[in-house]
């Protein structure tokens, strides 16, 4: 492409004021922002970032379709909520307008095992207006293509098991709330946790209606099957409120998390295959006590066995950066939903992201 990549940021919010730097120091450029607030709209882009001004006034969110059909962008960045049902209407809006997006929202990383009609109706939205949509972020490479690449070394693979932590301080609010941060026990369990307490027939029967709520591992598991080759026998999950002995003041939630109550949730995803192999990923996503940070610890089991640990990784500029990296790869793929697993593994971008569209 010969000249800049033009990108529209649905969702003004903690993750744009990384994603909007990057796209700019990536040699791109913002043409159009959106969000719901009213706060928000009508400020110029540059008074988010904390930067001089943009000349990009935020836009009303219910405008995008229109907006798009005038002018549209080469690709949409969203960076709203983490479940689909929260933000299928930001990706329909681009599927029927034909503008390549890409998303933050952890359950767009592998919707098929979750949402498969809401899959299938972006995906044949998306192969009419010829433009291709997916989801990316930290968990495309530290819970993805870091375990594929030591998967490579390994001559037999018995089990894998991963565990990733996260501070939902650094989400928003929604985050947080979606993970029961600030419940009290009975309360949380009622919401967060009975979802999962389920046969494996109920759970098929919320899937195929359109209402469960996957914790980010279910997603995850699914991509990663799904690039091992594996065919996937059984997938359960167990959600588990996480605890403090001692008050939390959660700047997000605006309140003090009470000793006792619910900080924030533990998913634990098993899926069995008919290969024999089995993977059990475990995210804990809670507002940190001020001992805690964020860490990422992947284990294969096999022959030989194989950890990786990360501790402290930037979660939140490493999901951004990851995003950014990837908008070639998503304006070059074959139009319709298409996982990052059928992309190429991601790579630094040395040159202007115009640079790598074909």
């Amino acid at each position: 492409m010969d000249r800049k990549v033009r990108v529209a940021q649905y969702g003004c919010g903690k993750m744009s004021v990384y994603t909007m730097r990057y796209v700019y120091e990536k040699g791109g450029e913002i043409s159009v922002a959106f969000d719901i607030r009213p706060e928000i709209i009508g400020k110029d882009i540059g008074d988010i970032m904390g930067v001089s001004k943009k000349g990009v006034i935020v836009k009303n969110a219910a405008e995008a379709e229109n907006v798009f059909k005038a002018d549209k962008p080469d690709i949409c960045i969203i960076t709203t909520m983490s479940l689909m049902q929260d933000l299928k209407e930001a990706f329909l809006v681009c599927a029927k307008t034909g503008v390549n997006a890409i998303s933050t929202c952890e359950e767009a990383f592998y919707l098929q095992n979750s949402l498969p009609r809401l899959t299938s109706e972006i995906d044949s939205l998306a192969k009419k207006n010829s433009c291709t949509i997916c989801g990316s972020g930290y968990q495309d490479i530290f819970c993805g293509n870091l375990i594929i690449v030591l998967s490579g070394a390994t001559q037999t693979i018995k089990k894998i098991k991963g565990k990733s932590s996260y501070n939902v301080e650094d989400y928003g609010l929604a985050l947080a709330k979606a993970h029961g941060a600030g419940l009290d026990l009975e309360t949380f369990d009622k919401e967060i946790a009975s979802v999962d307490k389920v046969s494996d027939e109920e759970r098929k029967k919320i899937i195929d209606s359109g209402k469960y709520l996957p914790s980010y591992m279910w997603n995850v598991n699914g991509w990663l099957c799904d690039k091992l080759g594996l065919t996937v026998t059984r997938q359960t999950q167990k959600t588990v409120p996480q605890i403090y002995s001692k008050d939390l003041k959660s700047s997000t939630l605006q309140m003090t998390v009470k000793a006792g109550n619910a900080t924030g949730m533990s998913a634990v995803v098993t899926t069995e295959t008919k290969e024999g192999i089995a993977i059990e990923s475990e995210c804990i996503g809670k507002v940190y006590a001020p001992e805690e940070f964020d860490q990422n610890d992947w284990i294969i089991q096999g022959e030989p066995d194989s950890e990786v640990l990360i501790n402290r990784p930037s979660t939140v500029e490493l999901t951004c950066a990851t995003i950014i990296g990837r908008i070639p790869d998503v304006i070059n793929a074959n139009p319709g939903y298409v996982t990052t697993d059928k992309m190429p593994t991601l790579q630094y971008r040395t040159k202007s992201l115009n640079e790598y569209v074909k």
